[in-house]
């Protein structure tokens, strides 16, 4: 199952979600990238996102205009949907037009191992490896792991610090796994201070103690966070 979270009133980048990109507004075209992986909803917050996903075929439903995450968000539709404990779900962000079908597919297959494990808490997102140029992007966060690529800390600053001059840097891609199981333990965690410090919802699983197992991809993807990110993605379409 693969819900996309989409809130109209981005308070960086308004009505980011509705941008046109080749002709398609970003999350529908977003919708379409991953539709053919698994069943897709998006989990709306505004009636004008429910139109125009219904006008282009996506299965689109309404949400509360207070969540204060996505996650938050995709847990009232998954709740709405009634799924069962045990039901992968994948949240792919609106703004993720570029992401790789494949990257959701080897998610979804490692969360299925956790599941087989009886792993008491499944939740996983993926990474690439970025330069250092790249990590000075606060746009682009960046993630530090453990031995076993379980995400020890993520920020939008650039880390690790690099005094030996042997750093190597992982961007974390847009994308999070849960079962319906642990996707409603994580909302119903209680909010963390580095997580609104940050402004990175996957700090509150950091701050509990949950695991995130961490996927290496090979991804060229990128997310639309700024007016610059649009044009760069229109003028692929060009």
């Amino acid at each position: 199952m693969i819900i996309i979270p989409a809130r109209l009133a981005s308070t960086r980048f308004p009505q980011k979600v509705l941008a046109d990109i080749g002709g398609l507004p970003m999350v529908v075209r977003t919708a379409k990238r991953v539709a053919h992986v698994d069943r897709v909803v998006v989990a709306a917050d505004d009636e004008q996102i429910i139109k125009i996903c219904k006008e282009h075929g996506i299965e689109a439903m309404l949400t509360s205009t207070t969540h204060k995450s996505g996650t938050d968000r995709i847990h009232e539709c998954a709740t709405l949907l009634n799924l069962d404990d045990n039901e992968i779900i994948i949240n792919v962000q609106a703004d993720e037009p570029f992401i790789e079908p494949e990257v959701v597919e080897v998610l979804m297959y490692k969360l299925k191992e956790l599941q087989a494990k009886e792993e008491p808490f499944i939740m996983g997102s993926c990474y690439n490896a970025i330069n250092a140029d790249s990590a000075e992007d606060p746009n682009l966060v960046k993630v530090v792991l453990d031995n076993e690529n379980n995400a020890i800390y993520f920020s939008r600053a650039k880390i690790p610090y690099n005094r030996s001059g042997r750093a190597n840097y992982f961007g974390h891609i847009g994308i999070y796994g849960f079962s319906k199981k642990s996707l409603k333990e994580f909302c119903n965690l209680s909010d963390a201070p580095i997580e609104d410090i940050e402004g990175l919802e996957q700090l509150r699983a950091v701050y509990h103690q949950k695991k995130i197992t961490m996927i290496k991809v090979a991804s060229t993807g990128f997310g639309i966070d700024t007016p610059e990110d649009l044009k760069r993605a229109i003028e692929i379409f060009l």
